[in-house]
């Protein structure tokens, strides 16, 4: 028996002192929280913090796991945090074409995939929390 391979990434809900969220938009997916793969040899946490540190160039403190998402045909699981800015200034990378804060409202019109809304929903219900969801 083979030893299944897994992939490891992470997607945080960043929240400023105004409660708004920081968004990037991706190149195919368009609106979207920060995140992106962990890497050999990397802890989830420091994933997180340094995907959000590339993605938008604001330093954050993690607050807690919101869940994890399971895509299970792509052998994916997705831990969502939330955070808060600590440090930085908005700034693109090379791999989006915008950054920025955005009211709840603003962001769930922005983000056009359903999964991405679904994700904001769950990780701003802390009632139900920590979540795991298979797909």
């Amino acid at each position: 028996m083979a030893i299944p391979k897994q992939k490891l990434a992470v997607a945080v809900m960043v929240t400023n002192p105004e409660n708004k969220l920081l968004l990037v938009k991706a190149y195919s997916r368009g609106w979207e929280f920060p995140g992106g793969y962990v890497e050999t040899g990397e802890s989830i946490t420091k994933a997180a913090i340094r995907e959000v540190k590339e993605e938008s160039g604001i330093d954050i403190e993690l607050a807690r796991l919101c869940g994890i998402e399971q895509d299970i045909a792509r052998s994916i699981c997705v831990f969502l945090f939330q955070g808060k800015p600590v440090s930085g200034e908005l700034a693109c990378s090379y791999e989006h074409l915008d950054v920025g804060y955005f009211s709840v409202e603003e962001a769930m019109r922005k983000i056009s995939l359903k999964a991405f809304q679904q994700r904001v929903v769950r990780c701003l219900q802390q009632d139900s929390q920590p979540f795991v969801i298979e797909m």
